[in-house]
Formats: C-alpha cells, sequence, structure tokens
C-alpha cells in the first residue's frame, strides 16, 4: 500500500471532484452535433483526452467538428458551447462525487486546493451549488498563462506555500504530465477505465484509484 504523506491536497476538478459525462461532455456532443450534424461516441471524446493536449473542450469541439469536415470560427463554437453548458444549464447535469463530509474530514487535516482547467466562473457555480467554495484554495484557466500539461498552476500553489509538500490527484495524462513538470506526487482517477489506468500509471501515477472516494485508504483523516 502506497503511503501519502502531504501538506496540501490538490484536485483537478472534472472526473475527480465531479462527474461530468452528462454535463461537459454531453455540452460537447451537443455542440458538434451542431454544426456538423452528426452524433459523436463519447469515447472518441475520451480517446482524445488520452492523448493529451485536449483539455479545452472548447478547442475539442472545434477539432471534432473539423474531423467532420465542418470548419467553424472558434469565437462560435465557444458561444453555442457556453449557451448549452451556461443559458441551458447543462452545468448543473454534473454530479458532486466525494461522499457526505469526505471532504469536510480532509480540510480537518490538510489544506485542500484544486487545480483545473475550468474559468473561475464555472468552477465558482458548481462550489457554490455543494457549498463547499471556502474548502479550497483554487487555480483557474483565468490565473495561468499556460494551460495543462504545463504545470504553472501547480506552480503557483507551490509558491504560494513554500516548504509544503502537495499531492495531485487527477483523471487525465495532462494532469499527470503536469504533476511530473511540477516534480509532485501524483494520483489517478480512472473509474472503471482500464486502458486510462494503465496510461495513469505509464505517466507515473504514484497509485490509480477508481474514485476520488478511495483516498482515504491511502490518507489518514483524523483530525491532528
Amino acid at each position: 500500500m502506497v503511503t501519502i504523506s502531504p501538506d496540501i491536497i490538490v484536485f483537478d476538478m472534472d472526473g475527480v471532484l465531479v462527474d461530468v459525462r452528462e454535463s461537459y461532455r454531453e455540452t460537447i456532443v451537443r455542440t458538434v452535433e451542431h454544426f456538423t450534424g452528426q452524433t459523436i461516441p463519447r469515447q472518441l471524446i475520451q480517446d482524445f483526452k488520452n492523448q493529451g493536449g485536449w483539455n479545452n473542450d472548447w478547442e475539442l469541439s472545434q477539432r471534432l467538428c473539423a474531423d467532420r469536415g465542418v470548419t467553424v470560427e472558434y469565437d462560435n463554437v465557444v458561444a453555442y458551447f457556453n449557451h448549452l453548458f451556461l443559458d441551458q444549464g447543462l452545468i448543473h447535469r454534473e454530479r458532486w462525487l466525494p461522499c457526505p463530509g469526505f471532504i469536510e474530514e480532509l480540510a480537518a487535516r490538510y489544506t485542500l486546493a484544486i487545480f483545473t482547467g475550468r474559468n473561475t466562473l464555472e468552477l465558482g457555480i458548481t462550489l457554490d451549488r455543494e457549498g463547499c467554495r471556502h474548502r479550497f484554495l483554487s487555480v483557474t484557466s483565468d490565473d495561468v498563462t499556460r494551460f495543462k500539461p504545463d504545470p504553472e498552476g501547480l506552480q503557483k500553489i507551490m509558491a504560494a506555500h513554500p516548504g509544503r509538500e502537495l499531492l495531485y490527484l487527477g483523471d487525465s495524462v495532462d494532469d499527470a504530465r503536469s504533476a511530473r513538470a511540477a516534480d509532485v506526487p501524483f494520483i489517478g482517477i480512472a473509474g472503471d477505465d482500464e486502458k486510462l489506468a494503465a496510461l495513469l500509471e505509464i505517466e507515473g501515477a504514484v497509485a490509480v484509484l477508481k474514485n476520488i472516494n478511495e483516498l482515504k485508504d491511502l490518507l489518514c483523516v483524523a483530525p491532528r
């Protein structure tokens, strides 16, 4: 059993704290369908994520349209995506993954942070809905100039807390590569996806879990 003793636990958001299959992933499917008239399988989205370099869902939606022979201006993709996700409320179809009380148990012992490709608005909507914004420090896409797999977000957290040990939890190869570039231990979250679990191990994960709640088996969460 791997033993982890961080001072600060940093979470990716999507796929780690939140199940986004019916929110972000569904929005990608609907955006591509709107511009191309074609319905893509969700596994195709995961296949791109597994390649790395596709952390931006707007860029991925644009690429998926292009692969179907339809060129769409990036701003038009962003506008329609946000119409679905924010205006039509698909963001509220996502599901919070930590068991009741688990985040509070962790917060009693560790400093908690989020490093996510979401922007600050989208992060805030979810954390406010779950009533836990105050539990986390946060670094979003609005706070960095270089996006994952660049380690800038993790480095910002490290710079603000010198001498403290970080642990990063994520569900993608970009998360793993970001952690490795920052020299931060990484734990992967892979659900039941054996291919993803293998990829995260290859990328240097010290452990791969099915879901965030299994973290309690690696960490003591009793208050100091």
